[in-house]
């Protein structure tokens, strides 16, 4: 679990990155940022900081900031409430973040994964996004992503999200 100052640092770090690339971020909206580690207590390899901007029962609209090398664990999200599961799509706004589906593994993927966590990952069909760059999930699609060296920004347009429904491979991991 992060602490307080932990949570704090990581919060006026995206909100930098954020500024650094042109967006604006109102007091209240950095308040509540999430800065997820996905319970694994190791938030510069493994999480993300979210500004949610709207999640209705019918749309969602979301920051993700995400520092260098940073990964979101491999997950999907799966059907709920007479849905198909949360439809999304990425687009790149600043940086580069490398999104793995399924296909063709990539021969040389930019990502990095510890060894110790290799088995979490078992998609590895990557896509490269570069600001301006878009890719839409499907329903219920295993997907994980990773910040390039400078790190990146993505705005997410979704169905709902549930977040606390989210199915990952990675045992250990408890989303709140």
């Amino acid at each position: 679990m992060l602490s307080e100052s932990q949570i704090s640092k990581a919060r006026d770090r995206a909100a930098t990155m954020l500024e650094k690339a042109g967006f604006v971020l109102r007091r209240d909206e950095k308040a509540v940022m999430e800065v997820a580690d996905f319970a694994l207590g190791d938030l510069d390899r493994f999480g993300l900081e979210i500004v949610v901007y709207v999640n209705t029962d019918r749309c969602c609209a979301k920051e993700l900031v995400m520092f260098p090398g940073q990964t979101c664990p491999q997950h999907r999200h799966p059907p709920f409430g007479g849905t198909a599961g949360k439809q999304e799509t990425f687009r790149c706004r600043w940086g580069e973040v490398y999104l793995y589906v399924p296909g063709e593994p990539a021969g040389k993927p930019n990502a990095r994964v510890p060894q110790a966590k290799r088995d979490c990952f078992s998609v590895w069909h990557e896509i490269v996004l570069r600001p301006g760059d878009q890719y839409t999930l499907g329903s219920d699609t295993w997907h994980w992503f990773q910040a390039g060296p400078e790190g990146a920004i993505v705005s997410e347009f979704s169905t709902q999200s549930r977040d606390d429904l989210d199915v990952f491979l990675d045992p250990q991991i408890r989303r709140i």
